[in-house]
């Protein structure tokens, strides 16, 4: 049986597929109420992204059974435990209408755990080390009502449960787009605190993917979306989820053609086996793309291979900040299609095209971004991090001196400038 793709209910080795895969296997083997899903491995989420049709393709066959549409979370390795929360770094895609679609979904998910605002992230909280990105794929909900529960007072640390919840999916409360109702409970289910909220809007699904924002009914805006029946079935849920993965629990839930399903289950956060591919797969980017960019220029046409064969692609919406300035980077692209724009402290300096690149030395010097890029036109780029491509440089000496060469050779250049300014 191979190890790359399971039933959540077999997830169970949190190495190869994330904290929040594995907790959901656990809810689901101890008959907590989750929504049917898969757990895809890093690797197969690597390959996946890699454009390997053989990955693509057992991917699709896995989540064939469930039912559409769907919710595609990532689930990294080292994501949201007691000391880190990358909640709001990693991508969630709701909706995703059909199995064809999951690979596309996979690919971006991939691509936001290596994303500048993840990496400057990782920095951060000192977790600056190549991301597993794991990932659930799960059937997708139409709730009623939906939030986060905190089963002990995330500011004071008092013993009660503090509930926030608004109308449609949880997304409106986990990404600050209402004021949610907010409920407190005590352990015996007696209810402390009942503070309507101002929920303007319902995030909903839509029949062609994705979701929308639907304007809430004047009446229902301030109107509490939970009633004292699901304010005791939460805390029942509460009260099970501390007997499985123990005290102070962050849970994600929602209530459903009247079931409350739990989402994710996760600690508080107190401080802001792999399939291998049988052949590599086509590189994404072409070796006369990857020959124009400088740092590259001495490399020999396997050596070009090798690095072409490390390019991920990734697309940006117009008006998609790619890079932004004083972020860190981790990731040179390469445009494929489309335009984007390179401004340095709020002022435009340049255009790029198909064949332009940017953030070379961003795989060397693992520094902040100098300027940032836009999508001036639907984008559509190849990227390689730093992440893909030390290993290469760290296993082929030779790759790694012409490096060096190439590098001197512009630090010569530069000081041969400054030389001719004086």
């Amino acid at each position: 049986m191979t190890t790359a793709v399971l039933p959540l209910i077999e997830a169970d080795d949190e190495s190869l597929f994330g904290a929040k895969a594995v907790g959901l296997g656990e809810a689901f083997r101890a008959a907590l109420p989750v929504p049917p899903g898969v757990a895809l491995s890093g690797a197969i989420v690597e390959a996946v992204a890699s454009g390997d049709e053989r990955a693509i393709d057992e991917v699709a066959q896995a989540v064939g059974s469930l039912p559409v549409p769907l919710a595609v979370r990532s689930s990294c390795v080292d994501e949201d435990g007691a000391n880190a929360s990358f909640a709001g770094q990693h991508l969630t895609l709701l909706n995703v209408p059909s199995v064809d679609d999951v690979g596309q979904a996979v690919r971006e998910i991939w691509w936001s755990a290596n994303s500048d605002s993840a990496i400057t992230y990782r920095q951060r909280v000192g977790l600056f080390s190549r991301p597993n990105v794991g990932v659930v794929v799960q059937s997708l909900l139409d709730p009623d009502a939906a939030g986060v529960m905190f089963t002990q007072n995330p500011i004071n640390g008092a013993d009660e449960r503090v509930i926030e919840a608004s109308w449609g999916l949880g997304e409106a409360v986990v990404a600050g787009r209402v004021i949610p109702d907010t409920f407190r409970i005590d352990r015996s289910g007696t209810v402390l605190e009942r503070t309507p909220g101002l929920k303007k809007i319902a995030i909903r699904g839509t029949a062609d993917g994705g979701t929308i924002d639907e304007e809430v009914a004047p009446d229902r805006i301030e109107q509490l979306c939970l009633d004292d029946e699901q304010l005791a079935s939460l805390n029942a849920l509460a009260e099970r989820c501390e007997q499985v993965y123990g005290p102070g629990r962050d849970i994600e839930w929602a209530f459903a053609g009247g079931q409350l399903y739990l989402l994710q289950c996760r600690a508080v956060t107190t401080v802001a086996s792999s399939s291998t591919r049988a052949t590599p797969p086509a590189p994404v980017v072409p070796t006369e793309a990857v020959e124009r960019v400088s740092l590259f220029a001495d490399l020999d046409p396997d050596e070009l291979a090798q690095v072409a064969q490390l390019f991920k692609q990734r697309r940006f919406a117009v008006g998609e900040t790619v890079a932004k300035e004083g972020a860190g980077g981790a990731t040179l692209f390469v445009i494929e299609s489309g335009q984007a724009v390179v401004s340095v402290r709020g002022q435009e300096r340049a255009i790029l095209d198909p064949g332009d690149h940017f953030g070379e030395i961003a795989l060397i010097d693992e520094g902040a971004r100098s300027a940032t890029i836009t999508a001036a036109t639907e984008l559509v780029c190849s990227g390689i991090t730093l992440w893909d491509f030390r290993p290469l440089v760290q296993q082929n000496a030779m790759i790694g001196w012409k490096l060096l060469q190439s590098l001197a050779r512009r630090l010569r250049e530069a000081q041969d400038e400054l030389a001719d300014g004086q």
